[in-house]
């Protein structure tokens, strides 16, 4: 006989709040049936194991709930039925009596009153109890899993400053950033995304110090996510950006805790995702892809230093590729004759154009960087930067592109590692071809007339309502403290523009007070 499944006719993840059965035998095996039997979907029975109805049973997940506390709980309610036997009631009854005041020694019984709750409780690691002639079933948290232990980030190193990092694991990650503001006005919105995974997702700021039609904002396009699930914050970061046909990203993402907890001061929101180890930050304008937390941790002035320097490097990675292109075709004449004449010679015998030469080593070190990252860690290392020397010197040797190509095609990719976000640097790979393909048609007239379109589109776009080149543009002379440089923080260290309360003081010197 073909079994019967609870949700019969429904879309996966879509549950129909069906009443539980009274039945806890008929319940039972509704349950089962419904998981397909899975294997690590345990049912502890009370009482007689060959009753057709037990008159209470614990169910959960194994892998997901804590099976020592599930254990300890049951031998714990089968003491006290015992106790309980004095003649007057039964055996049934006694258990269940017991399982019902004793589940509290796992968590807080919530009742549980239909099928796609129990479901929803279950699969998040809570044991279920269930009494025969309920029509209610109890859930306590018994959440307990194997996680990643707090380290320090792979992808985002530091010198100075904190080695810790966020993990898969929601409540390891608020409670590293608890730990970090201890202020109550810090507040956690936490809702479910994704119809199948039901994936928690926590909306985070500071109360007071985010704008709130940022919050709102934020709120509303959490809640409009319609989804079947979740596995990571890119999905949101995703569907909730403002432009979703620009290059450049309008949120940041982070693995580090002290980074999101000095966004969340300067009033931004955050937002985690349940299983994922990057939280997401916005407003994020442009020249908070710039900046590092570690700015904060040095001297002012050093600071200042690197993020000039972090600004070179970002326009050599999106021009030199290209300048180089349009002067060795366009502009001869605006060389030294002497570095013309150098330039000529190692051209002399190349069978390509420069922008064929450029754009034959680009992909080249783009196959190789992908290859690197895919290829276990200590071989890929070896392989980016090794593959890469050979096959540049074998290319120049063989006549393929001039060794100036190969310095000009590898500054260009170590300018690019000087850019602190990931996400930052993707676009700026993506438009170094585009730059390549105008400066070999038209030159530098080209070149400008692409960087003026470009920063046309970068100052028309936003940031969940802020201007994305603030406050460049709209020119807002009171950010700029904290955008290319960093001023001192005895200089007043006031809140950014993005925030509710900007320009309040965040450093007094008590000592000239």
């Amino acid at each position: 006989m073909k079994p019967t499944f609870s949700w019969e006719g429904t879309e996966p993840g879509m549950l129909q709040p069906l009443p539980l059965d009274p039945d806890a035998g008929r319940l039972l095996e509704t349950i089962r049936q419904d998981m397909g039997g899975s294997g690590d979907l345990v049912i502890r029975r009370f009482g007689d194991p060959a009753a057709p109805s037990p008159p209470a049973a614990l169910v959960y997940i194994d892998g997901i709930s804590d099976e020592e506390t599930a254990d300890r709980y049951i031998s714990d309610v089968l003491q006290a039925a015992g106790a309980e036997e004095d003649g007057l009631a039964p055996p049934a009854a006694a258990v269940a009596s017991a399982a019902l005041r004793l589940l509290g020694t796992i968590g807080s019984g919530d009742p549980v009153p239909d099928m796609a709750a129990l479901y929803e409780r279950l699969l998040s690691g809570s044991a279920i109890l269930v009494l025969d002639g309920s029509e209610l079933a109890f859930a306590a948290s018994n959440a307990k899993w194997k996680s990643r232990e707090i380290a320090e980030s792979p992808n985002q190193t530091a010198i100075r400053g904190p080695r810790e990092s966020f993990t898969e694991t929601m409540r390891v990650n608020t409670a590293l950033l608890r730990r970090k503001i201890k202020d109550p006005r810090l507040w956690m919105e936490s809702m479910q995304l994704g119809r199948m995974t039901k994936t928690e997702v926590c909306l985070i700021y500071i109360q007071g110090l985010a704008k709130p039609s940022v919050v709102e904002e934020a709120r509303s396009r959490l809640q409009a996510i319609d989804i079947d699930g979740v596995l990571d914050s890119g999905y949101v970061e995703e569907l909730i950006a403002d432009d979703r046909r620009s290059f450049f990203p309008t949120i940041k993402n982070t693995e580090l805790p002290d980074s999101v907890a000095g966004e969340l001061m300067e009033g931004k929101i955050a937002i985690l995702v349940d299983g994922s180890p990057d939280a997401l930050i916005a407003p994020a304008p442009f020249f908070t892809f710039m900046q590092s937390a570690e700015d904060y941790y040095q001297a002012a002035l050093y600071s200042s230093l690197l993020r000039m320097l972090r600004l070179l490097g970002l326009f050599i990675a999106l021009l030199l590729p290209s300048i180089y292109i349009a002067i060795t075709t366009f502009h001869r004449d605006m060389l030294p004759f002497t570095l013309l004449f150098s330039l000529m010679a190692q051209r002399e015998g190349v069978p390509f154009p420069a922008f064929v030469e450029a754009l034959v080593m680009e992909i080249t070190f783009e196959i190789l960087r992908e290859a690197g990252l895919r290829m276990p860690r200590p071989i890929g290392q070896a392989v980016s930067v090794v593959g890469t020397l050979v096959i540049g010197q074998a290319a120049v040797d063989a006549g393929i592109v001039s060794a100036a190509m190969v310095i000009v095609v590898s500054v260009t990719a170590i300018a690019t590692f000087t850019l602190p976000s990931y996400s930052i640097s993707i676009p700026i790979r993506m438009l170094r071809f585009a730059f390549m393909a105008v400066a070999a048609s038209f030159g530098l007239y080209g070149i400008i007339l692409a960087l003026l379109l470009l920063l046309l589109h970068l100052s028309s776009l936003k940031t969940f309502g802020e201007s994305y080149m603030s406050p460049i543009a709209p020119l807002r002379t009171r950010g700029l403290a904290d955008t290319l440089a960093r001023a001192p923080r005895w200089t007043g260290f006031l809140q950014p523009m993005l925030s509710r309360r900007a320009g309040a003081r965040r450093y007094r010197d008590r000592r000239h007070d």
